[in-house]
């Protein structure tokens, strides 16, 4: 995962929102308010729950400015997703916990998780950004 490119990553965690049976789609380059995926039941985005994702891929976690900043962009019946491959810090999980709308955060070890979970669901595109190998075990 460490490998991927900030762009792969988002078309990875719209594709992971498309697995589990949302429309979804990477907004546009550019300013985006804290929304690099929009994902809703229908195409159109007009059922709820609407979802904004905001995906950073860095190595360093994620502070409580952000997770603030990211907070304030969701509209009531909105949902937050926030994607961080570095984690983030004992403030943010607390501003998230006490936001106004429902936010999850998931860092990388959550969201390889979901992604693993979902990943025979997933279209070739998105098992094209990152293919897994299914590999049994003994117990």
């Amino acid at each position: 995962m460490s490998q991927l490119g900030w762009e792969d990553m988002e078309r990875l965690v719209a594709g992971m929102l498309k697995a589990m049976g949302y429309c979804a789609r990477v907004t546009p380059k550019g300013p985006d308010g804290g929304r690099d995926v929009i994902a809703s039941p229908d195409a159109l985005g007009l059922e709820s729950p609407r979802i904004l994702a905001e995906i950073k891929h860095r190595k360093e976690a994620m502070g409580a400015p952000a997770v603030r900043s990211f907070i304030g962009g969701p509209r009531a019946g909105d949902r937050g997703l926030y994607v961080s491959t570095g984690g983030f810090t004992k403030e943010a999980r607390y501003e998230a916990d006490r936001a106004n709308v429902p936010v999850r955060l998931l860092d990388l070890d959550s969201f390889v998780r979901h992604y693993v979970e979902v990943y025979d669901k997933a279209d070739d595109e998105t098992r094209g950004i990152l293919p897994l190998t299914r590999i049994w075990w003994p117990a």
